[in-house]
């Protein structure tokens, strides 16, 4: 299959993709042969057996208005991020301050010109000329990105909401309107900063992505010698090193030494695994206490993270916007609005012998009227305050259609590992043996641990320092390499270590392997403290379940959550322990991303509307491919914040229902403002029919409307988190 792919610049939403479909689609064979990933400004042509003309396709883009160039990949790991200058990046945000602050500029030189707040401010007939120049460079540096589209909307005779806008503010001018020109393209330049902003916070996912990779392997050569190669330099079958602390940097399995590794980066598993030979290592996780060979099985492009970082692209070029109500209103609104005034300009004097003055001036006025200054301002108000109101609830939401995303949640995907749970192992279980104490049994395990950096043994030491525990230090340390340590502590010979070390030290009884193996059912990690003649007895951990766990699933389902679904990369037991722990409905366990993925599609498919809420790398595949992506910020990684569309930034579970609850509510708020202001325009549309309107009426129609939806929206800004 034939593919080529191009950048295009100017390719900011799902309004110019249905445009570049329907202009590149019949030169390709149909939209079906094109794919679009808005996040990168990227467009893929494929089809079978032929071979597309560049040229061809480069000039059909360019008639849009937006501009292509040849997808030139040059990154490792099949990733190639967005080369963007100052203006690529900072443009819509430049223009829209200016005009603002012309527009405010304006507004103050007209109300000192005219010793008249209320005359500026509903919009009287400016007569300086200061005044004038302020308004019209804020309608300029407004309709920047609203012109180009208005003008091919034009040429192709498909009139939008740019052409409307476009039309409105210069009519407004025409008949001396000048603030009113200025505000309306304004405000529709900060709509359109808003869905530029959101689709560009979600770029940086894959340079998150990519740093977790190491750029360098230490391969061994035919000598034996070790030599440095980047990566993407190294062949499948070649032997790697890694050292203690180090990231692995390839995918393989192991051929000679062991290790623990933690894992979480790729599976979510809370506590390291133990790596032999014949074990497999994924690139991007870390290697702790012994160093190790391996042969490396996949190339840098084809390693688990590399696939985490392809499927995270694919899901977010799915995430399209999809087109927004007031676009497709605007398909008939536009047309009607722009026939309507034609009709009133020319048909009464033609075929009624009207006053070609009057009648032009009437339809200047259902121009004015139709002005979509009301309805363009409606969602985005409402949006920056409820994002505001969000923020201050410590809720990171990023964008509008993220916020208004979970009113329509039906089901919630929860990782356990940092989002359930606390995401590090905790002790649970003392279980003194042999006539042992629990104080002298955390003492003995501290003691044996302390010069260990293993999270499990960092968690002894925790609770022996919260517990004030007298430790007396070891002596003659030593580690059993994958397993425990031995030591003296005063004098005498004790060890520490896994179910498998208990065994093999001796002493195990029957009774003693039930107590190891019910916890281990349990969910828990055994550690297990002994001497040289007894088993002293067992410590089991895990990683604790949040407090507010079980509280926030009850309130999730009386918020209207159908199902409420526990995904994790750890084991059966551990999984079955925090599902019940938390009150799931249902639980998935030993899961890799990819497994993640395939879990969400599957709610999507039978629910529609879909939450994953995680905090690790592991989890960004399922984030990007759920219909919104929550991210717990404050433990979370880099690469699931910015992959996930909300960000819960003070980890607490109690702002899952809040932020439903507040999606609604800011839904509803908006869908007030649409009604409202076509319901006055309506009105208003009627009495310029009967020649009962004024332009005055309709301007004080037009900006009642503004002003009342702003007030309504900023309702908002009192919704206050639980």
């Amino acid at each position: 299959m034939a593919k080529i792919a191009f950048k295009i610049e100017g390719m900011d939403c799902a309004e110019e993709v249905a445009i570049l479909k329907k202009e590149v689609g019949p030169l390709v064979g149909g939209e079906e042969n094109l794919t679009f990933d808005i996040l990168n400004g990227k467009m893929t042509i494929s089809r079978d057996g032929d071979n597309h003309d560049s040229n061809v396709i480069l000039q059909a883009v360019a008639q849009t208005g937006m501009k292509a160039t040849i997808w030139v990949e040059f990154c490792a790991a099949g990733v190639c991020p967005v080369e963007e200058g100052f203006w690529k990046r900072r443009g819509r945000l430049t223009m829209c301050a200016i005009s603002g602050i012309l527009l405010l500029a304006g507004f103050i030189s007209q109300s000192i010109y005219e010793h008249s707040f209320l005359a500026a401010l509903t919009g009287e007939h400016p007569e300086g000329l200061f005044t004038i120049i302020f308004y019209f460079t804020a309608a300029v540096a407004g309709a920047r990105y609203i012109l180009p589209k208005a003008l091919f909307a034009l040429w192709r005779l498909r009139p939008d909401m740019n052409l409307l806008m476009t039309v409105a503010a210069i009519g407004a001018m025409i008949i001396g309107e000048w603030f009113e020109a200025a505000t309306v393209t304004f405000l529709f330049a900060v709509a359109l900063l808003l869905e530029s902003w959101s689709v560009g916070r979600a770029r940086h996912a894959i340079s998150a992505l990519i740093d977790l990779s190491p750029t360098i392997a230490r391969i061994i050569g035919h000598s034996g010698n070790i030599e440095e190669k980047p990566v993407e330099q190294v062949a499948v079958g070649a032997m790697a090193v890694v050292r203690p602390g180090e990231k692995i940097p390839l995918d393989g399995t192991i051929t000679k030494g062991s290790s623990t590794v933690n894992q979480a980066p790729i599976t979510g598993e809370s506590i390291p695994v133990e790596k032999k030979v014949g074990d497999e290592v994924f690139a991007g996780t870390i290697n702790n206490e012994g160093a190790f060979e391996f042969r490396v099985a996949r190339p840098a492009n084809d390693t688990t993270l590399a696939r985490i970082i392809h499927m995270v692209e694919e899901a977010q070029a799915r995430r399209a916007p999809a087109e927004q109500w007031v676009e497709k209103f605007a398909r008939y609104y536009t047309p009607i609005m722009f026939g309507l005034a034609i009709v009133m300009a020319v048909f009464p004097p033609l075929a009624l012998g009207g006053e070609w003055h009057r009648w032009f001036y009437q339809s200047l006025v259902v121009l004015v009227i139709a002005c979509p200054c009301a309805l363009v301002i409606s969602t985005p108000v409402s949006i920056v305050a409820g994002l505001t109101s969000a923020a201050r609830a410590g809720v990171l939401i990023k964008g509008g259609a993220y916020l208004e995303a979970p009113a329509h949640l039906k089901a919630i995907a929860l990782d356990k590992t940092g989002t359930l749970t606390y995401g590090r192992p905790e002790v649970m279980k003392i279980m003194p043996l042999s006539g042992h104490d629990e104080a002298e049994l955390l003492s003995r395990a501290a003691a044996l641990e302390a010069m260990s950096q293993h999270p499990l043994a960092q968690a002894i030491l925790r609770r022996a320092k919260d517990d004030k525990i007298s430790v007396t230090p070891a002596s003659n340390f030593q580690s059993v390499q994958g397993k425990g340590a031995e030591a003296l502590i005063e004098g005498r010979p004790f060890w520490i270590g896994s179910h498998q070390m208990m065994h093999e030290q001796g002493g195990e009884t029957p009774e003693y392997h039930r107590q190891a193996e019910n916890l281990e059912k349990a969910g828990h990690s055994v550690v297990a403290i002994g001497n040289g003649n007894h088993i002293c007895g067992l410590i089991g951990l895990s990683d604790a379940i949040r407090n507010q766990a079980g509280t926030a699933v009850a309130e999730l389902r009386k918020s209207g959550i159908k199902h409420i679904v526990m995904l994790t990369g750890d084991n059966e037991g551990t999984a079955k322990a925090v599902a019940q722990g938390a009150g799931v409905d249902e639980y998935h366990s030993e899961l890799l991303p990819e497994h993640k993925v395939m879990a969400v599609e599957g709610l999507v498919k039978k629910y529609g509307r879909v939450a994953m809420v995680g905090d690790g790398v592991n989890d960004a595949p399922a984030m990007a491919a759920a219909s919104i992506g929550i991210a717990m910020g404050a433990v979370g990684s880099d690469a699931a914040i910015e992959t996930a569309d909300i960000a819960l930034m003070s980890d607490d579970l109690s702002k899952l229902p809040w932020l439903i609850e507040h999606s609604r509510r800011t839904v509803g708020i908006i869908k007030q403002n649409i009604w409202f202001a076509l319901g006055l325009k309506a009105l208003f549309l009627g009495l310029a029919l009967v020649n009962l309107a004024t332009l005055w009426m309709a301007i004080a129609a037009d900006m009642g409307a503004s002003l009342l939806v702003i007030f309504n929206s900023l309702r908002l800004l009192n919704s206050k988190s639980n």
